[in-house]
C-alpha cells in the first residue's frame, strides 16, 4: 500500500522548505555508499518537520534513536534552541561515520552526543526526571515499544514525540501479517492510543508519523 503516492514526492518537497546543498551531498552519498540501506533516511519533508518540531518546542534536550547516516539529526540540531543538545542513539560505526563528517561540515557537531550501544541500555541509563523535550524514534520496529516507554516517562510536560514508521505499509491493517516488527508496531501505536499520560495525533506523513505530547 502506497501511503504516498511516489508522483507527489517532487510537489511535496518543492513546496516544504528545500534541503541545501550539505544534505543533498549527504542524501547522495548515502544512496551511493549504502544502496541496500539508504531506503532509511528521512525525506526532505519530513526533516523540515523535524527542524520545526524541534523549534516550535523550544527544546533544550533532544534523542534521537536510530542516527543512521545522519540526515535526521542535521535537521533536530539545526532546530535545538541555543545551547541544546542532541543525544544520538546507535549501534553501526560505519553508518555514524558518514553522520560525524557531515555533522562537523553542518558546524552541529557540539550539539550531538552520539552514543553508541543499544538504545534501550542508552536511554535506560538517562536520568529518570522529566527533562526531555523532544525526541524522535526511527530504529528497529521491534524495539519501538521499548523505546516509547523510556522516553515518554522522561518527557516533560508539553514535550514531544514523533514515531516514524508508524504504518508499515499499511501492513498495520492486514492481519495477515504477523511478522515481528509490525506486531511490534500495532502495539506501541495500541499502547500509544490508550495512554492518559499523552495526547496524540497519527499523520499519514511518508511510512506514517505519530505525534505524542506529554500532558
Amino acid at each position: 500500500m502506497q501511503i504516498v503516492n511516489p508522483a507527489l514526492d517532487d510537489y511535496l518537497n518543492d513546496h516544504s522548505s528545500p534541503a541545501d546543498e550539505l544534505l543533498r551531498d549527504l542524501a547522495e552519498e548515502t544512496r551511493r555508499a549504502l544502496p541496500d540501506s539508504a531506503r532509511m533516511q528521512v525525506s526532505q519533508d519530513e526533516a523540515a518537520l523535524l527542524t520545526m518540531l524541534t523549534q516550535l518546542t523550544g527544546a533544550q534536550l533532544a534523542v534521537e534513536v536510530g542516527t543512521f547516516t545522519g540526515y535526521s539529526s542535521i535537521a533536530i540540531a539545526r532546530g535545538l534552541a541555543p545551547g541544546g543538545r542532541l543525544i544520538a542513539c546507535d549501534v553501526s560505526e560505519e553508518w555514524t561515520s558518514i553522520a560525524r563528517r557531515y555533522w562537523e561540515r553542518a558546524g552541529v557537531d557540539e550539539r550531538i552526543d552520539l552514543r553508541i550501544a543499544p538504545a534501550a541500555d542508552t536511554l535506560r541509563a538517562l536520568p529518570a526526571q522529566e527533562t526531555v523535550d523532544f525526541a524522535f524514534i526511527d530504529a528497529d520496529k521491534v524495539g519501538y515499544p521499548v523505546y516509547y516507554e523510556e522516553l515518554v516517562t522522561r518527557l516533560r510536560p508539553g514535550g514531544l514525540i514523533a514515531l516514524d514508521n508508524v504504518l508499515q505499509g499499511g501492513l498495520v491493517v492486514d492481519e495477515s501479517d504477523q511478522s515481528e516488527s509490525v506486531r511490534a508496531i500495532r502495539a506501541v501505536n495500541d499502547t500509544i492510543a490508550a495512554d492518559e499520560r499523552v495526547s496524540c495525533a497519527m499523520l499519514p506523513v511518508r511510512d506514517g508519523v505519530t505525534l505524542v505530547r506529554k500532558l
